[in-house]
């Protein structure tokens, strides 16, 4: 039996627990308000908290690419990113790249060229794909291959992801002449 001493001790530690906070997310073009605790990442709350699947937990640990998603129209590792850290900020998920009917170049991309097989990693794969364009610095195949390789296929599609981009990539380019 505990005495008094170890009683408030323990009332003392659990009244000072972290509580949630309330944050807003701009989601897709949509905004959110959730009330998050401060170990909560942003893929837990994309996941949990708002029911957006597409963006997948693979190792947890940032080292597979799975969970990229783009903030502020930058792809991020959104295992390692606090959902608090990003207050205020927009967030796309592979949910929010279509418009309307019409699939997001790199997404057409990817089916054009069976860039996918189990298809777990490639939510992240086009997340992070729009953020490397985004970042114009790929040139050339190589250039996609190692600033693409943050993002882990299993199955090994590489070859055909390489070619989705750089037709996305051909196209983006044909839309800004």
């Amino acid at each position: 039996m505990k005495d008094g001493t170890e009683k408030e001790a323990l009332g003392e530690a659990s009244s000072s627990l972290p509580t949630a906070t309330r944050i807003t997310l701009r989601i897709n073009a949509a905004q959110k308000q959730m009330d998050v605790l401060p170990w909560t990442t942003l893929l837990d709350a994309l996941r949990d908290y708002l029911d957006l699947t597409g963006t997948k937990k693979g190792c947890d640990h940032g080292q597979c690419g799975a969970c990229t998603v783009l903030v502020d129209g930058k792809r991020i590792i959104s295992c390692l990113t606090l959902a608090i850290m990003k207050d205020g900020s927009d967030v796309t998920t592979v949910e929010g790249l279509a418009n309307g009917d019409g699939l997001h170049p790199i997404q057409q991309a990817f089916i054009d060229h069976d860039a996918f097989q189990c298809g777990y990693c490639t939510p992240g794969q086009i997340c992070s794909a729009i953020g490397m364009i985004n970042e114009g610095r790929a040139k050339t195949a190589d250039d996609i291959r190692e600033l693409m390789s943050g993002n882990i296929c299993r199955c090994g599609a590489y070859p055909n992801i390489v070619a989705a981009i750089q037709q996305a990539m051909q196209a983006d380019r044909g839309r800004a002449a």
